[in-house]
């Protein structure tokens, strides 16, 4: 009975991870289809607004698995019109961009507010963050990296 019950215990895990793997796929086919949708950028990409991050990368070090970490990634507009963030997208659902939804006009900035949650995660992470924006390119990438330990590791390893 016992071995009836963890099977079923883990063929109700697999599907729960097949769903969520399911949602990511249908939103990324959601918004490759957006993006094709979307006329082409004929922004000048000498007047077009640039996202300059303080930091690109973050590493969050050495958490215990069920942590959550909340990192700020501040920028400038350094171009020379208005920015505009469409979207913000994380590499899995544990890791929950947000950004600003108005115009970032030149010379001010902004931050992309990034909270990952690490239930159900071991080892090392690299959560990596695209932005959409009417910048040229019109993708930007920031990571979010660290190491989610499990119950009985210690930090210090």
């Amino acid at each position: 009975m016992r071995k009836v019950l963890l099977g079923i215990a883990a063929v109700a895990m697999l599907a729960a991870c097949n769903e969520t793997y399911k949602d990511q796929n249908a939103n990324a086919a959601q918004g490759a289809m957006a993006t094709a949708a979307a006329p082409a950028s004929n922004a000048d990409p000498a007047t077009a607004p640039i996202m300059k991050f303080d930091l690109d990368s973050y590493s969050f070090g050495k958490i215990m698995q069920g942590d959550s970490v909340v990192h700020d990634f501040k920028f400038t507009n350094i171009g020379k019109t208005p920015l505009i963030i469409t979207d913000a997208v994380a590499t899995c659902g544990c890791t929950k961009p947000e950004w600003p939804k108005g115009p970032i006009k030149p010379n001010e900035g902004g931050v992309i507010h990034v909270t990952f949650h690490s239930v159900g995660k071991s080892g090392l992470q690299d959560k990596m963050i695209t932005i959409t924006a009417n910048t040229v390119p019109a993708q930007t990438m920031v990571h979010l990296v660290g190491e989610v330990l499990v119950p009985g590791q210690t930090a210090n390893k």
